[in-house]
């Protein structure tokens, strides 16, 4: 078993959205009665993704039948420790597009005022001897610390836990967003595993607690390459009325990376800047996640904090021999989060407002919408906008510091999460136009 470290939720609750129990003990969860599978809309959900609806183009592949993505896997060193590491996303446009990574302009912004938020980082300049052809081993300040048990214990409507503490826990100088010394492009690039192996792929005492296989390519034939590779479980979400995939690898706050299943990093709790953005200055991009929506397994409604810690396993270790939680997420068991901004979208504005640090505005359905079964599966950034701004009636925005309703917006919640790709059709354009008042020019 993983050591217990300190991270108890008595010791944490003020940095997080942990008392939240007040706004929803006094709300009914309403579920809905209708008996469609909840996977509806959600696109195929077996087989392999093709390949033309990845934006993440350097994967190896996706497996919908096992919730994984499968990624080449670096190796690096932090503090004579060997680690291994990710790439996702890179503020260079030629660059990303070389590595076969999301491109994330966004990225650039993301020391201002906090330049803990991005870890610099040196590189080998191995000798032909050394290296005929492949990676320069990176030296990373800092690296992040799997042996904590991740504990997400459900409390008695599911969410607010009862008891939580990450899994993961960044150490000393750790940021999952680097750049490398003399050069200004910022890339995220996660340390998903530390060590020479054997890897722990179902307590995660020594990987992430989203990885769920990893291989180690032996020595290179001559004129040979061949990958080493981590299989991590992905997410399901939505971006512009289409289903989407993405992984979650870091959050600044520990509840959220408890329930993200991703690495604790205070450093990013400030990154640039909450409520930011479209404004100048920001590193962040909006998406939307419920409190209190429905839940039910077969509720094609469902979806929110309530409905994954009661339906998507969440106080269970993520493994690939855990066949009922893979499956309770390929069905939808998911947050089921919406997104901003994607790689996708027709107006290049959009596409390459992209960034893979969210910057979550938590909606909280009232009382009203709860027992009127109006507390339904949102699906597009623009609708969830407009009932923010037209139907405070049904949904406000939450205060994390007493659980009370409070004015929508940002709440102080940010999550390192690398699109994939989408699982039907790709995502070009929101469902509905802004009203009035309810969005900062330009559209």
């Amino acid at each position: 078993m993983k050591r217990i470290g300190k991270f108890r939720a008595v010791g944490i609750a003020a940095l997080t959205l942990a008392i939240l129990a007040a706004a929803v003990a006094s709300q009914a969860l309403g579920g809905s009665k209708d008996t469609p599978a909840s996977a509806k809309g959600l696109g195929p959900l077996t087989g392999l993704l093709p390949r033309d609806h990845l934006t993440e183009e350097s994967a190896i592949q996706v497996d919908l039948s096992k919730e994984t993505v499968r990624l080449p896997l670096y190796k690096g060193e932090a503090n004579g420790q060997t680690v291994w590491y990710v790439l996702l996303d890179a503020s260079d446009q030629g660059i990303a597009h070389d590595l076969g990574v999301n491109y994330a302009p966004k990225l650039s912004n993301l020391a201002i005022g906090n330049p803990e938020a991005v870890q610099t980082v040196t590189i080998d300049s191995p000798s032909p001897a050394q290296n005929k052809f492949g990676q320069a081993l990176v030296h990373f300040q800092g690296a992040p610390d799997f042996s904590p048990t991740r504990i997400a214990d459900p409390g008695p409507t599911g969410f607010p836990l009862a008891k939580f503490q990450p899994g993961a826990v960044a150490g000393p100088g750790y940021s999952p967003f680097i750049r490398i010394a003399g050069s200004p492009t910022v890339y995220s690039a996660p340390i998903v595993a530390t060590g020479d192996g054997p890897f722990d792929v179902v307590q995660h005492t020594n990987t992430g607690d989203r990885v769920l296989g990893i291989h180690i390519a032996g020595p290179q034939a001559p004129g040979q390459y061949q990958d080493s590779w981590v299989d991590l479980l992905f997410v399901k979400g939505f971006d512009a009325g289409q289903p989407i995939i993405y992984i979650s690898t870091d959050a600044g706050q520990p509840l959220t990376s408890v329930l993200e299943r991703s690495t604790y990093v205070p450093a990013l709790d400030k990154a640039a800047y909450n409520g930011g953005d479209d404004f100048l200055g920001s590193a962040r991009e909006r998406l939307f996640g419920f409190v209190n929506g429905q839940t039910g397994a077969d509720n094609k409604e469902s979806q929110g904090f309530v409905h994954l810690v009661k339906d998507g396993h969440a106080s269970e270790d993520a493994s690939a021999g855990n066949t009922a939680l893979i499956d309770a997420l390929r069905n939808g068991g998911d947050l089921l989060n919406v997104f901003g901004d994607f790689p996708t979208l027709s107006d290049p504005r959009h596409a390459q407002a992209y960034s893979p640090l969210w910057d979550a505005q938590l909606g909280l359905w009232t009382d009203k919408a709860v027992k009127q079964g109006l507390n339904k599966r949102q699906i597009d950034e623009v609708q969830v906008f407009n009932l923010a701004a037209a139907r405070p009636d049904l949904i406000t925005g939450i205060n994390p510091a007493t659980g009370q309703p409070a004015p929508y917006g940002a709440t102080g919640v940010d999550i390192n999460c690398a699109v994939i790709g989408f699982t039907d059709k790709a995502p070009t354009a929101n469902l509905a136009s802004p009203v009035a008042n309810s969005q900062f020019p330009p559209r």
